[in-house]
């Protein structure tokens, strides 16, 4: 039944994409990160459902009558540095087949993340894209949390075998990084049971986090829940809500919990994290053999993991790869920076200080955990490098037109805007908001 539900609604999407191409990206979204079909026993579980979705859409991008730029930013252009970079080390690569078959797999990825970057260019479409993040991994949030706290913290939460989110570690931090997005809705919407809901799948999935006995999803929420106080709005009654909800989440889980995550302090005898420091010491050798490329795409073949990702990209391609990934996520982080200081002050544009801050909040709970999580072309972080992207085009629109008076506010659609202000760096082309959702 399962099977037959996901087909249908997959198949009776692709009308819908063809005549509106951005609800080609909610559904890759939502199959990419629920992965629905993999919660199904029959013929829908390898049916490539993806693949399908991402052709309708370009097939749709081809017939489009809306504008098909790119934002040209200086993120995109070292999102596509990095992937050249990746396509060079493969060249190089140590196992050539394994990295060639890997690299198809991240291209396909990047692709999606370009097609976002060119489709999703008003708020409604980005508001949508955020809640099919939110319900797709919240749905494991709310599951695992309920699960866990039926079972005195028995229930070992795991995400569907055989995708990006299948281990409790991956699922761990792709649930931590959805929390800020559910606080974003919540600052959003003005119906009181919808504010009550989205608190209560928060505090869900915090407790589907624990759930998964992950170590470092624990002290990467440790990490964000203190940067998501200080960047949220209303701290004080947030801050409370936490500060109540959290010592209780703690209760819940039983001794074996417990003792599992104190071994943090005893790491010297704990396999599990002298394995991690195994493959941290190959990644860095191997990148001080081979420090411009690495050993390409797979080079932990013969480890059981990367364990982090700084180190997996280190390893995979070299000290360049390295510094590209961590400029990217420099760049990122300053134009969020950038997006909270100039809407600060602005009524229209609270909505773009809100998801930036939360994304940044995300970045942190990214940048943490995964320091020991090889987890580096994890999707959902290039989405949030392309909705960060374009809150940063669509505000430095918006100031453009302010500042350029009438004249600018008429000539804002179909084409490319006004010079960007002064002191606004960064951005070659501006994408122009859409006239329709």
């Amino acid at each position: 039944m399962r099977d037959l539900f996901v087909t249908l609604v997959i198949f009776g999407s692709l009308p819908l994409i063809l005549y509106r191409p951005y609800i080609g990206v909610i559904m890759w979204s939502w199959v990419g990160y629920m992965n629905p079909h993999r919660l199904s026993w029959g013929f829908a579980a390898d049916f490539p459902f993806a693949m399908i979705i991402a052709v309708a859409t370009m097939v749709a991008i081809l017939f489009s009558n809306e504008s098909k730029r790119i934002p040209w930013t200086r993120e995109t252009a070292i999102l596509l540095l990095f992937i050249v970079w990746m396509a060079i080390t493969t060249v190089f690569a140590v196992h050539p087949e394994l990295a060639q078959e890997q690299l198809t797999k991240v291209v396909k990825i990047q692709l999606m993340t370009f097609i976002t970057l060119m489709l999703m260019v008003n708020k409604f479409r980005i508001d949508m894209l955020v809640w099919t993040i939110v319900l797709s991994l919240g749905f494991f949030g709310a599951k695992g949390g309920l699960f866990t706290i039926l079972s005195g913290g028995g229930y070992h939460v795991l995400g569907p075998p055989g995708t990006f989110i299948g281990g409790n570690n991956e699922l761990g931090l792709a649930m931590l990084v959805t929390i800020p997005l559910i606080r974003y809705l919540q600052l959003q919407t003005h119906k009181v049971w919808v504010r009550h809901g989205l608190m209560l799948l928060m505090l869900l999935t915090i407790v589907a986090v624990l759930g998964t006995q992950s170590r470092g999803a624990l002290v990467g929420l440790g990490a964000m829940g203190l940067m998501l106080i200080l960047k949220s709005r209303k701290k004080l009654v947030f801050m409370l809500v936490l500060a109540m909800a959290v010592p209780v989440a703690l209760s819940l889980m039983p001794e074996s919990w417990h003792a599992r995550m104190d071994s943090i302090k005893n790491y010297e005898a704990d396999e599990s994290v002298q394995g991690r420091f195994r493959a941290w010491n190959f990644a860095w050798e191997t990148a001080l053999d081979r420090p411009l490329t690495g050993d390409g795409f797979q080079a932990f073949a013969g480890q059981t993991d990367a364990h982090s990702i700084y180190f997996e990209v280190l390893g995979e391609h070299g000290f360049v790869g390295l510094a590209i990934f961590l400029l990217l996520g420099t760049l990122v982080w300053r134009s969020g920076t950038w997006i909270i200081r100039r809407s600060r002050n602005n009524e229209d544009c609270k909505w773009m200080m809100d998801l930036a801050a939360m994304l940044q909040v995300s970045m942190v709970g990214y940048a943490v955990a995964g320091a020991a999580l090889g987890l580096a072309y994890f999707d959902l972080v290039y989405h949030f490098v392309a909705i960060m992207i374009l809150v940063k085009v669509m505000l430095i629109s918006y100031l453009a037109r302010q500042e350029g008076g009438a004249e600018a506010r008429e000539g804002t659609i179909g084409g490319f805007q006004r010079p960007a202000p002064k002191n606004v760096r960064g951005v070659r082309a501006l994408q122009p908001l859409a006239k329709r959702n």
